[in-house]
């Protein structure tokens, strides 16, 4: 079996498009995508862990409405107290809780009162990309708004 033959044809870095030519037909390829930081929860405070959980971190809805991350989204923790950083996903605590608390194997990396940035990112394609203005969320000791 013979394999397919790619040759660029020409290339524009400015805006990263290119045309490619396979099996002597042109293909325009589509332009670069981004991985862009959507929102973040800056600095909320650890309010506990649970390790007998299967896993993720639950927040205070009302935070993650402000922030815009839906339930069962994928979050990065970073931890400031510790360095940690690690992947999991949101859970929503009742509104108004004030509840930002580590569960599962995630309860390991971290302890009631830690500082922690929670994430979300999102993939654009690149000329929006330069539009994308994220959500921060900041909050106070008890994980409350802050005006």
């Amino acid at each position: 079996m013979e394999k397919a033959q790619w040759v660029v044809k020409k290339s524009n870095l400015n805006n990263h498009t290119f045309s490619t030519k396979k099996d002597g037909v042109d293909r325009e390829a589509e332009q670069m995508e981004r991985f862009m930081l959507k929102s973040k929860i800056h600095r909320a405070t650890l309010t506990g862990t649970e390790l007998d959980y299967e896993g993720s971190i639950t927040i205070d809805e009302e935070l993650l409405e402000k922030a815009d991350i839906l339930p069962g989204e994928q979050v990065h923790v970073l931890n400031s107290n510790n360095g940690q950083r690690f992947v999991t996903y949101a859970i929503a605590a009742p509104r108004g809780s004030g509840t930002a608390l580590l569960n599962g194997p995630a309860a390991r990396l971290g302890t009631a009162g830690d500082k922690v940035i929670i994430i979300s990112y999102c993939q654009v394609p690149d000329e929006k990309a330069k539009d994308l203005h994220a959500k921060i969320v900041f909050v106070d000791d008890e994980n409350k708004l802050k005006e």
